[in-house]
């Protein structure tokens, strides 16, 4: 056991947020994300399980990962948009806004297959147990 650590971060998750850069990105995704053929493409190469909802994982990663506030030509953080609605903001994303505010980063919705892509340039995938659809965040390192 570590003092201050999320009980949640073990020992593979905090490797793999270590050893991310400024700007290296990381996804957390829900259930239904196709996380392994996208993880196939990222510097880990395989998704990594976390068997929680993804706004408990949210929180426990944001306990020990800065977000990149700094870039203004992309967003700190990502979410998925909803197929044909693009406007509409899913429950989970409403909820995950003030989670994300005390980090002071705002969530920019990105179109679906927009978002797969942007998810292949990630440095590793999360994958949750989260059933609720779109439940799927990118988020960008910071510095401390």
């Amino acid at each position: 056991m570590l003092i201050g650590i999320h009980q949640l971060l073990n020992a593979e998750i905090l490797h793999v947020l270590a050893s991310m850069g400024h700007g290296d990105s990381l996804v957390i995704c829900d259930a239904n994300f196709p996380a392994a053929s996208v993880a196939k493409d990222t510097a880990c190469a395989k998704p990594i399980q976390l068997s929680v909802d993804a706004l408990v994982a949210l929180e426990a990663i944001l306990t020990v990962f800065p977000i990149d506030t700094f870039d203004i030509e992309a967003p700190p953080v990502a979410g998925m948009a909803v197929v044909g609605k693009p406007e509409e903001v899913p429950p989970i994303i409403a909820e995950a806004k003030p989670k994300l505010a005390k980090s002071g980063a705002e969530i920019e919705l990105i179109e679906r297959h927009a978002f797969y892509e942007m998810a292949r340039r990630t440095y590793a995938v999360i994958r949750t147990t989260e059933m609720r659809h779109y439940g799927n965040f990118i988020l960008r390192k910071g510095v401390l």
